[in-house]
């Protein structure tokens, strides 16, 4: 691990750019070397002592000649390079062990409930259809939910119908409202049309209304600036974040399981009844 005289540091500000973010969520560590050389105006020389790497090795990253794909050679980028806690989970780590001050409570191990972290929801996609497939509740808090459930290829809607009877899987999806105006700044953020957006909420309506026979299903309408993305399947939940830099498919993704004393899970699912009490259901 990099000592905190090798280590190399970036200002604040260069972790939030939105190129920077884009190369941490795909784990190109030859932009993201690129990057510090920008703004941190960090030498290759000063870069290889700092992630334990010969300049050789990081001439053939920064070049394109050579990838990185172990997870402990990312472990030690980030741990080089200083990385603050929202760059760490974009790249698909924990948080780091050695910047937390807060004691257990900053410690992921200390949360049993936080079982993985996915680089994306892509990343999860097997997992989630999994936990779909066999549970008894679904809810989904989105923005307008065509990816997950509103189109004929998307992540859950082949894992509604239960064959053979039996108790129906009850649905609940919270949509953005379409005549909200957070959605026009929701629109803004992600650089799409509001009435493009606001299209996409329809649609998805109209395609979810045609599950009605399929599953028991409820569809609603919030009006808030989306900020969590939720999937709960019975006692599991997938969690990404919504920013003004990516959409919510494209955020880290945590599987958070329900626990007898943790808060994740239960502080999640109190939120999403909260946004549900305050939404108007349209299906």
């Amino acid at each position: 691990m990099a000592t905190q005289s090798s280590s190399v540091q970036l200002p604040d500000w260069a972790w939030e750019r939105i190129e920077v973010r884009q190369a941490l969520r795909a784990r190109d560590i030859g932009a993201v070397f690129r990057y510090v050389q920008q703004y941190a105006g960090s030498s290759q020389a000063k870069i290889a002592a700092a992630v334990d790497m010969t300049q050789a090795r990081v001439n053939e990253i920064i070049n394109g000649r050579r990838e990185v794909s172990r997870l402990d050679v990312y472990e030690r980028i980030a741990d080089g390079l200083d990385m603050p806690d929202d760059a760490r989970h974009l790249l698909g780590l924990a948080s780091s062990r050695d910047r937390r001050s807060g004691g257990a409570a900053f410690d992921l191990a200390a949360f049993p409930e936080v079982v993985r972290v996915y680089s994306s929801q892509g990343s999860a996609r097997e997992e989630i259809q999994q936990q779909a497939r066999s549970a008894l509740e679904l809810d989904v808090l989105a923005v307008r939910g065509l990816g997950l459930i509103g189109l004929n290829d998307s992540l859950l809607r082949a894992c509604l119908a239960r064959d053979g009877g039996g108790r129906p899987l009850r649905v609940r999806v919270l949509l953005l409202d379409p005549a909200s105006p957070l959605l026009s700044q929701r629109a803004a953020e992600i650089g799409e049309s509001a009435e493009s957006l606001a299209g996409g909420v329809k649609l998805a309506e109209a395609r979810l209304r045609e599950l009605s026979g399929a599953c028991d299903i409820e569809v609603y309408r919030y009006a808030m600036l989306p900020t969590w993305r939720i999937i709960r399947t019975d006692s599991t939940m997938f969690v990404g974040a919504f920013d003004a830099g990516w959409e919510g498919h494209e955020s880290a993704t945590y599987k958070v399981m329900e626990t007898s004393h943790g808060p994740l899970y239960r502080g999640f699912r109190r939120m999403f009844e909260a946004v549900l009490e305050g939404a108007e259901r349209t299906v």
